[in-house]
């Protein structure tokens, strides 16, 4: 099949990756060139490095929305064109394009978790299991019909980066399956219901600081789902300490936030109920440490508190 891919980060060259062995891609869609690091220098995405790499032809429009990007996509006569985690809008005219329409690969088992951060989204409701969708796209956020769909059960040490990875797997798996299907014949699309439906919104840095009047669990869960961004963190006086790693402690009976014991693998933090047991941290110009080393240049004691106001 002609297939023109449109996609950004690791997510989506995952499923670029697999797409090239067995399909010809005509085009690559990428976001413009970003500057990141230090130095702010412009950066290619994961997608266009790798589009590069096989040779192929990539188009980094900042918009889809003007008439002369939509001619040089419609003259590429492509079969279908396949979406992950663009990060730009396909309006109706290009949506129309190709002939089998556009595919969007979408790390949720839809409708639940529609929107930009499923993947931390169902980290943080302690959801068990999340997947792969495809979906043919429509005008709507995340609201066409569902064409495969893939479970992956969400383990109790999973991250958002852990998750991300299983993901981009099963979504290569997915859409190469469904893209069988479509040239079969065999894909049978199922609407989706949107009463059931929830909204996975955009990740922010602010919200990984941890409220200590929270359950234990959930700032477990908090500090899985926003690894490796935004982490979560919590001040400690005047700094701010990230917390990369916490599990499950045990006691309690102290106020929110205050350190009620300390060993030479946990800092162990009293919550609204239960305790959090911080295992990895990381202060401002740091290195992610294990408590064992975190606290010789950086004592905690107990008595000592966490706050969470900046």
């Amino acid at each position: 099949m002609n297939i023109i891919f449109a996609g950004t980060p690791q997510f989506a060259a995952s499923a670029l990756a697999a797409l090239v062995k067995q399909h010809n891609i005509v085009a690559v869609l990428t976001q413009p060139d970003r500057p990141s690091g230090r130095g702010m220098h412009l950066n290619a995405s994961p997608v266009k490095q790798l589009a590069l790499q096989h040779g192929l032809q990539v188009l980094q429009p900042a918009t889809l929305k003007n008439e002369e990007i939509q001619q040089t996509i419609a003259r590429f006569d492509a079969d279908v064109m396949v979406v992950a985690a663009y990060g730009l809008i396909l309006p109706k005219a290009v949506l129309q394009l190709p002939r089998h329409g556009c595919l969007n690969i979408h790390a949720s088992l839809l409708p639940r978790w529609r929107g930009a951060a499923p993947i931390q989204r169902a980290i943080l409701a302690g959801d068990t299991e999340t997947g792969i969708t495809i979906m043919q796209m429509d005008e709507g956020l995340d609201t066409g019909d569902m064409l495969v769909k893939k479970v992956c059960t969400i383990e109790a040490i999973d991250t958002a980066q852990s998750l991300h990875d299983k993901l981009a797997e099963l979504g290569a798996q997915a859409i190469i399956e469904a893209l069988q299907d479509l040239e079969l014949g065999n894909l049978h699309p199922e609407q989706q219901n949107s009463q059931q439906a929830t909204y996975a919104a955009k990740l922010t840095k602010t919200e990984g600081q941890l409220d200590w009047t929270k359950e234990a669990k959930q700032l477990e869960l908090a500090v899985r789902g926003y690894f490796p961004f935004p982490t979560a963190y919590a001040q400690f006086g005047e700094t701010t300490i990230k917390i990369l790693k916490a599990t499950l402690g045990s006691g309690s009976g102290a106020a929110a936030g205050n350190v009620i014991a300390v060993d030479k693998e946990r800092i162990y933090v009293a919550c609204g109920k239960g305790v959090l047991a911080l295992e990895i941290l990381q202060k401002p110009g740091g290195k992610a440490l294990p408590v064992a080393q975190f606290v010789q240049s950086f004592p905690v004691r107990v008595g000592d508190r966490f706050s969470t106001t900046n």
